[in-house]
């Protein structure tokens, strides 16, 4: 049997949720990849009765739940806090703004999401950590390590007691690996890892848009990281191959969606990344989870984009092999 294709419902929660779930099954996907924002999932609201009709919502609909994401909130645990978190957090998370207060309630927040989870029967959830050094990305001026050192121990000293806490539940955090966050490459991820202790509620939500642009090898992730792949997300993105761009890596300050960029995300199978690698990589390691499709394309109607995307997650994906060629042949 292949995976579940489900919809990462993060870039359509300004729908409500019953309408979300209306147009998922309309899509052709079997599930939606809830997020933490709207109305579709209120951490504050969730107790077991509300998470009892979101569940019977989504049965309704007969779609599937595997995880939900928290990264808005989960961003603030770590980061620099200025006036761009106010736009994403829930307005008792940000409060006054004090930047610490905003980060101890931010973690807070997602030992209560790990909560949510538990009530809702899954196992995952989806988000980020922030980084405390992420602007210290580019080393210049030059960068003393032991900088470097004190955002990782400060990522340890933030999470270990979120982990500690899903441990306890029996929910994983699912951190995806991406720009701005304590781990956005293969060494960075291998160092986050290291610094939490290789912590058992501890892995990563693959999706390989984040590296491909990078130069960073998606395939070799998977394979790095094979024991911690918990979920997986299908986004595509388009780079460099129009040759010099006026717009480089870092991205020029400009928009999403800027003609002149190096790289930007495009709907899937319309980009750069090669999903049949994913695939087979996915099969390599015995991940049977969900494709969860993460829809972003600014240069596209976005439902024309999510029914487009999920056949093509559909046609992507197939089962491996249950035995090797030249074994057919000592039949």
């Amino acid at each position: 049997m292949t995976r579940p294709v489900t919809i990462c419902g993060a870039q359509w929660t300004d729908l409500p949720i019953e309408t979300m779930c209306l147009k998922t099954k309309e899509f052709g996907y079997d599930g939606i990849e809830l997020a933490c924002w709207g109305d579709h999932i209120e951490v504050d609201k969730a107790d077991q009765a509300y998470c009892d009709q979101r569940k019977a919502l989504l049965k309704k609909y007969d779609l599937q739940l595997f995880a939900i994401g928290n990264s808005l909130v989960g961003q603030a645990v770590c980061d620099h806090i200025d006036r761009r978190h106010k736009n994403i957090l829930p307005s008792y998370v940000w409060d006054d703004g004090d930047p610490e207060g905003v980060r101890q309630r931010a973690a807070e927040e997602m030992k209560r999401t790990g909560e949510v989870a538990k009530r809702l029967g899954v196992e995952n959830v989806i988000g980020f950590t922030g980084s405390s050094i992420w602007h210290l990305s580019y080393s210049f001026p030059p960068v003393p390590k032991d900088m470097i050192d004190e955002g990782y121990e400060d990522f340890a000293r933030r999470w270990i007691p979120i982990l500690d806490e899903y441990q306890k539940l029996g929910v994983k955090f699912c951190l995806e690996v991406h720009p701005t966050e304590i781990a956005f490459d293969i060494v960075s991820t291998r160092r986050a890892l290291e610094a939490v202790d290789y912590h058992p509620a501890f892995g990563f939500n693959y999706d390989p848009s984040h590296f491909g642009y990078q130069g960073v090898n998606y395939v070799k992730f998977l394979y790095e990281f094979s024991d911690r792949i918990f979920h997986v997300h299908l986004k595509d993105v388009h780079w460099g191959t129009d040759g010099p761009a006026d717009i480089g890596v870092f991205g020029g300050h400009s928009e999403f969606g800027d003609n002149r960029r190096f790289w930007d995300f495009r709907s899937l199978g319309r980009g750069s990344i090669n999903f049949e690698r994913i695939i087979r990589a996915l099969n390599d390691i015995g991940y049977t989870g969900p494709l969860s499709v993460e829809w972003e394309d600014s240069g596209m109607n976005r439902e024309h984009g999510a029914k487009e995307a999920c056949k093509f997650a559909r046609s992507l994906d197939f089962e491996p092999s249950s035995l090797k060629f030249d074994e057919s042949f000592g039949n």
